[in-house]
């Protein structure tokens, strides 16, 4: 079993501690992972992308061109990488930022107001968290306990923001009506 992950938004939606937090979680349950982030001059406001690869086996390459699936943050991250995505993978599409679809009959959707959400739980900061859980719950590439432990232990330092978090991770798992 091999699933690639494909997120993707604005530098600064937190799309590299996304793609980190799901990395981890997937360690913890034993699966081999590769982690490739996109850093450059679209750290901030440009289009930041990072794939995750998840395999019970060793990872040939982590290098893919065609993800099972797509976590997109804004409109130019669903345009630019919808089409790639593998048959029968699922898109999840922030209906915050993205007044379209993919335009695809062959991948399942999962639309939510990630923003709208997240201010709901307290920060618009937290549309990633709210993304990746809903992401999470109806993909299920991961334990979703075992991602919550993560993102816990990943704010640690900052032990005033883990509540805010798991609001908005609660949030996104309800969204994805899992």
């Amino acid at each position: 079993m091999q699933t690639e992950i494909q997120f993707a938004g604005f530098g600064g939606q937190g799309i590299l501690l996304s793609a980190k937090l799901l990395a981890y979680a997937a360690m913890k349950q034993g699966f081999f992972v590769a982690w490739v982030p996109s850093y450059g001059p679209e750290m901030r406001g440009g289009t930041a992308y990072c794939t995750v690869v998840i395999s019970d086996k060793r990872i040939g390459s982590p290098i893919i061109k065609n993800p099972g699936h797509l976590v997109a943050m804004n409109r130019p991250s669903l345009e630019k990488f919808a089409a790639a995505v593998k048959p029968g993978g699922v898109i999840f599409i922030n209906a915050s930022l993205i007044p379209t679809r993919s335009n695809r009959d062959d991948i399942r959707e999962l639309v939510v107001p990630a923003n709208d959400i997240a201010v709901t739980a307290g920060s618009v900061k937290t549309a990633n968290i709210v993304a990746l859980s809903a992401f999470v719950a109806r993909s299920k590439v991961v334990d979703l306990q075992i991602l919550k432990d993560c993102i816990k232990k990943e704010f640690a330092t900052k032990a005033k923001i883990i509540p805010l978090n798991m609001e908005a991770f609660d949030l996104g798992v309800a969204a994805a009506g899992s």
